[in-house]
């Protein structure tokens, strides 16, 4: 079985990221997205393994000080967290891991998995991504503007990312995030072993066998 890939998307505050994700999720079943690591209790109908991974501040710690996080942050009292061992064996499985993730920490993803495919989610221009933030009518003014100024820092790190992917549409950039996914797929070095095998087999050919 081929492994899957891990992808890392990033993307402004309000362009659309989350629901991209969560449209690409319906499409195709063998995307998952990364489950996350927590100190916070349950909230009602959340289950562990599925909304998040529930655990103890000393299980928590305990799995920063094994290095068994890619990730992790303190928020509002509470830790998260990726844990290493869910993403590998979804990996494994042949499942492609989205870790849906911030600029500074998709570089450090970088650093710890080397063959993480980076995507950046951006809008057609400022102007509509200003509007979309308008349109969720759930943020005041100042909280508007500060999105779009920290959107105006981020825009200088987007060249570090091995995609842009241009969200004008949602169905559009799901199908361009999965065209980037089996063109890597099809990358010689996610087929070496096929290709070894193929080598193998070809031996009975050369001169001299």
């Amino acid at each position: 079985m081929n492994k899957g890939l891990l992808l890392v998307i990033s993307g402004f505050s309000g362009a659309g990221k989350g629901t991209v994700v969560k449209r690409l999720l319906e499409l195709h079943d063998n995307y998952s997205l990364s489950i996350s690591a927590t100190t916070r209790l349950p909230r009602t109908g959340e289950v562990d393994g599925r909304e998040y991974f529930f655990k103890t501040v000393e299980e928590f710690e305990k799995m920063i000080a094994e290095g068994a996080l890619i990730e992790h942050a303190k928020y509002v009292n509470n830790y998260y967290g990726t844990p290493k061992a869910y993403v590998e064996e979804q990996i494994d499985k042949g499942n492609n891991v989205i870790l849906e993730i911030e600029i500074q920490g998709a570089m450090n993803i970088k650093k710890m998995f080397p063959d993480a495919v980076l995507m950046f989610i951006t809008p057609p221009s400022a102007k509509e991504l200003e509007r979309r933030l308008r349109g969720r009518g759930t943020e005041d003014e100042d909280t508007i503007m500060a999105r779009l100024a920290r959107a105006s820092e981020e825009a200088r790190g987007v060249e570090d990312y091995d995609y842009i992917v241009l969200n004008d549409e949602v169905d559009a950039c799901v199908q361009r995030i999965h065209e980037i996914v089996l063109s890597e797929k099809m990358k010689a070095k996610s087929n070496l072993d096929s290709i070894n095998n193929i080598r193998e087999e070809l031996k009975i050919y050369s001169k001299g066998e």
